[in-house]
């Protein structure tokens, strides 16, 4: 399975948040339990620099038997986002060790004005 394109826009100085659902074939919501997670921004697929990053337990939570993976970036780390626009993915790994990744895309910035 090819990961899915899916660009996000983060709005500086507030909140960014979203909960995705892993469904199978059939449309059924996929276990999760004992599954992991991370999620890594860069200015391009090629750099070493990681602008930011999220894992289980620090801005991912995965409800397993629900099949979804909650994301979180909090305020006071989008009001720190000095960059304009990035690249992103969003990896799962199961509990035998196999990585799947998800989503893929740009992240673009939507500078705040109220500071």
């Amino acid at each position: 399975m090819a990961a899915a394109p899916y660009d996000i826009t983060i709005e500086q100085g507030a909140t960014w948040r979203t909960t995705l659902t892993v469904k199978d074939a059939t449309g059924a919501a996929v276990d999760l339990t004992g599954y992991s997670a991370r999620m890594q921004i860069r200015p391009s697929v090629e750099s070493t620099t990681v602008l930011l990053e999220l894992a289980t337990g620090s801005g991912i939570t995965i409800t397993g038997p629900a099949g979804q993976i909650a994301l979180v970036i909090t305020a006071t780390a989008t009001t720190g986002i000095n960059w304009t626009g990035a690249v992103y993915d969003l990896e799962l790994t199961a509990p035998g060790g196999d990585v799947t990744r998800l989503l893929q895309g740009r992240v673009a910035l939507s500078p705040e004005v109220t500071r």
